[in-house]
């Protein structure tokens, strides 16, 4: 069965890890019928988490998808991981989605992955909604999550159900909107009960409510002062207008175990979220696309899944057209003609065939040629779609094969890995010789080191990175080299005189100022080749020699015996004993840092940092109560750094750096290499 975009609810569930998204999900399929059991994080049997590393860890790693029907529209529910190393998965989850449905635990209360998660959808222009879960559990309190949210949020949450607790437990659920009150049996069936006596509290909350929808617009502010009640769809439409303006954040509560309230949320979800036509978000050269099915075919490609058991698979929001099985299409990020394969409606890893899918839904095509933020077009109207922009790896380690082997097999695994995870890099250090694996934490790495494991049959060990030092000199020096080998027929001859000199360069630079023809011009590049082959190995730690000047001013040759190997070895030998009298010293990287964190952890921050021999070159207030640092310090510093911002910050900090400049190591200072 196929959905046209108003008829379409495409949602993000995501949260702070453990405020129940996985369980929310679940509870939504099995009440809609999507799903003939509920399933249980505990037990690893939920439809969203079913990678095996997910069932072992009893967290969501990866983003899932899953589709339900509730009141005839088609709801496309994408369940992001909570947990900070694994935020890449929020990124692509979100640009598939109109609006974000915010979880919050009744007994946790606002945690920094829910401030995380709601600036992540304000600042992408979702829509938002507010899912206080977990309700059934001990010492859960919506009322003081509710004054939380009001206090970090501000006046937009509204509340449209909220529970009856006066006497402890949940006794029922009171829709706002209807005022009626709803009690749920062990099944999740409501049954109405009579409205709770004299509760000022609700009232309140209802009374908060129509001011909200009095001011979506000029009509109902009218109809509000003159005191007059809001009918039911008046309050819905408001509502409704109020998310699309971003003036009003519906706030909801349910227990995901028990079902109790999710059939409201559901209803929610419907009715107050918007459809893609009315969240359009998506834009070619300034111009907003229409989710009209009757224009040629436009597909992104938001995520990838690349399994060698299950084959690859590509998610896709298809913005324009319509995505059939059997066609080809032009993927416009590479120009390449592709051929649209398996077509799949998605509910966790169980598939649905399906033939067509229309503009404003998400489906799944299996074998895909392309990749995560490709864009797929009809002939007629080839156009690529912005890339979504992915938090950057921040955390490197070395890698490699635990008992040796092919590192090039190694490489081609980890290039899958990254086809499915864009927050994943790898590089391969030249000067250090090592692969390096970055990622947003350790957890992060840990997770990817083990799928290399379970999915290729590969074992790693991963290792602190080296660092790639550098040597220069302090002082000029002047070198004679002479180099003389006879052993029967011709000898070798090699004389060179060069002066050695420091330098602001980053190589090391070659001059010749000789006179009379003492040393043969062609000679001179092979004078250049021995002291360009010499500085790739310092006398300190072997490092790289740079800074240098190194200027051939005199010598001499044999017209029988000189070669350019014989000059070669001269210019060796001369650079070697510079770096003997020329008071070698140790550069290190020094990177360039933009830090963003929480303006109250500005003064820890700024502490780690001194303590690393790092310094704050400016700060920029960034609105949110967040700030944006400038800051340097050594690389050999930075190892661990974004785990202890994470830290410091409760996960709301995050940074990234590049290469600035070298500087001089100071004296006393550990080699990390």
């Amino acid at each position: 069965m196929t959905f046209t975009a108003d008829k379409i609810r495409n949602i993000l569930l995501a949260g702070h890890g453990g405020s129940g998204k996985t369980a929310l999900a679940e509870a939504m399929l099995f009440k809609s019928g999507a799903t003939e059991r509920m399933g249980n994080t505990n037990e690893g049997s939920t439809v969203s988490d079913f990678d095996p590393e997910e069932i072992r860890r009893k967290i969501s790693i990866n983003t899932s998808l899953a589709a339900t029907v509730w009141q005839d529209t088609r709801i496309n529910i994408i369940d992001a991981p909570g947990q900070f190393d694994f935020i890449g998965g929020m990124y692509e989850g979100i640009r598939a989605a109109e609006s974000v449905v915010i979880t919050v635990n009744g007994k946790d209360g606002v945690c920094p992955g829910t401030i995380k998660a709601y600036n992540l959808a304000a600042g992408q222009n979702k829509a938002r909604m507010l899912a206080v879960t977990c309700m059934e559990v001990e010492n859960s309190d919506f009322y003081k999550v509710h004054t939380q949210l009001k206090t970090v949020f501000g006046p937009s949450v509204c509340p449209i159900v909220v529970p009856y607790d006066k006497n402890g437990p949940v006794e029922a659920y009171i829709n706002l909107l209807t005022m009626k009150a709803y009690k749920y049996d062990s099944k999740g069936v409501p049954t109405e009960v009579p409205m709770p006596a004299s509760e000022n509290r609700i009232a309140g909350l209802r009374a908060s409510m129509a001011e909200a929808v009095a001011e979506t617009n000029e009509e109902f502010m009218e109809k509000f002062f003159s005191g007059e009640d809001f009918t039911h769809d008046e309050l819905v439409k408001g509502i409704h207008d109020g998310v699309a303006s971003g003036a009003i954040t519906p706030l909801v509560c349910c227990a995901n175990d028990t079902l109790s309230g999710v059939d409201m949320l559901l209803d929610a979800v419907v009715s107050m979220l918007p459809s893609p036509n009315e969240r359009k978000l998506e834009s070619l050269d300034g111009v907003t696309l229409d989710y009209d099915e009757n224009k040629p075919l436009k597909a992104f490609v938001f995520k990838t899944v690349a399994d060698p058991f299950v084959g690859k698979i590509s998610m896709l929001k298809i913005v324009q057209g319509k995505l059939t099985a059997g066609v080809s299409a032009v993927n416009a990020t590479t120009g390449e003609t592709v051929r649209i394969g398996k077509l799949l409606k998605l509910t966790g890893k169980k598939q649905e065939e399906i033939s067509e899918a229309l503009a404003g839904d998400i489906a799944a095509v299996t074998k895909l040629e392309a990749s995560t933020n490709d864009t797929l077009c009809a002939p007629e109207a080839v156009a690529a779609l912005a890339p979504t922009e992915f938090p950057q790896a921040c955390y490197f380690r070395a890698v490699n094969l635990a008992g040796g082997g092919d590192e090039g097999k190694l490489s081609g695994a980890i290039r899958r890995l990254l086809e499915e995870d864009p927050t994943l890099k790898y590089v391969h250090n030249h000067e250090t010789h090592q692969r390096m694996i970055g990622g947003l934490g350790d957890q992060h790495l840990d997770v990817a080191a083990a799928k290399l494991k379970s999915k290729f049959g590969m074992e790693v060990k991963m290792s602190e990175p080296k660092i790639a030092y550098r040597e220069a000199i302090r002082k000029p020096v002047t070198i004679e080299s002479k180099y003389k080998k006879q052993s029967g027929g011709h000898g070798q001859y090699g004389h060179v005189k060069i002066e050695f000199e420091p330098y602001d360069g980053d190589e090391l630079m070659f001059c010749e100022k000789v006179f009379g023809g003492a040393v043969p011009k062609n000679f001179f590049p092979a004078v250049e080749k021995g002291l360009q082959e010499a500085a790739e190995h310092g006398s300190i730690g072997g490092f790289q020699v740079v800074r240098l000047k190194a200027t051939l001013i005199d010598g001499s040759y044999h017209p029988v015996d000189s070669s350019e190997m014989a000059f070669k070895t001269a210019a060796s030998m001369a650079f070697k004993d510079c770096m003997k009298e020329a008071q070698p010293y140790l550069l290190e990287p020094v990177d360039s840092l933009k830090i963003l964190l929480p303006d109250d952890k500005q003064g820890d921050v700024m502490s780690v940092l001194s303590k690393r021999r790092g310094s704050v070159l400016g700060m920029n207030s960034v609105g949110g109560g967040m700030t944006e640092l400038l800051a340097e310090a050594p690389e050999a510093e930075l190892g661990d750094f974004a785990l202890t911002l994470r830290q410091i910050t409760q996960g709301l900090g995050e940074f990234t750096s590049e290469f600035a400049r070298y500087d001089m190591l100071p004296p006393g200072t550990e080699i990390k290499s």
